[in-house]
C-alpha cells in the first residue's frame, strides 16, 4: 500500500516537472515573438520604425488602389493562418505602396503586386509563395531575380 501511494506522488511530482518545462517553453516563444514585434516598433535613425513607414507607405498609396488589385492581395494572402492576416496584408501593401511611390506609378497594377509580394515574403516562405503563384496561374519568369 505504501508503495502505491509514492508510485502516484512520483508521477505526480514528474507530471508537475512537466508541465513546469512546458510552460517555460511557451513563455518563452511567447517572448521571443514579442520582443521581435517591439524591435519593429522601436524608432530606427530617421526616428520611424518600421511599422511607422509600413503605415505611411500605405496611407500614401491608398488612392492608387483599385477593387481588382485589393482582391488580388487578398487572394495571395490566403495561404497566411488567419491569425496572422492582416499584419500579412499590412507588410504587402506597405511594400507594394513603396514601390509604386518610387516608381511614381498612376495605379497599383499585378506586376507592382507580384513584385512586393515577393519582397515582403521572407526568404524561408519563398516555397510557398511560388506555389500560391503557380496556382494562380502567373508566370514567374519575370520575377526571378527577386527570389
Amino acid at each position: 500500500m505504501e508503495e502505491v501511494r509514492l508510485l502516484q506522488e512520483d508521477l505526480f511530482m514528474w507530471f508537475i516537472m512537466f508541465w513546469c518545462v512546458v510552460l517555460v517553453g511557451l513563455f518563452g516563444i511567447g517572448g521571443f515573438f514579442m520582443f521581435r514585434k517591439f524591435l519593429k516598433v522601436f524608432p530606427k535613425a530617421d526616428g520611424k520604425s518600421t511599422l511607422d513607414w509600413e503605415e505611411h507607405y500605405v496611407e500614401s498609396s491608398l488612392h492608387l488602389w483599385n477593387d481588382e488589385a485589393k482582391l488580388m492581395l487578398n487572394e495571395l494572402v490566403t495561404p497566411v493562418p488567419e491569425l496572422f492576416r492582416p499584419v500579412a496584408k499590412q507588410k504587402i501593401a506597405g511594400k507594394i505602396g513603396e514601390i509604386a511611390l518610387d516608381e511614381k506609378a498612376k495605379s497599383i497594377n499585378h506586376d507592382l503586386i507580384i513584385r512586393g509580394y515577393i519582397q515582403a515574403t521572407p526568404k524561408r516562405d519563398h516555397k510557398f509563395l511560388r506555389k500560391k503563384l503557380t496556382s494562380m496561374e502567373i508566370d514567374m519568369t519575370p520575377y526571378e531575380h527577386l527570389f
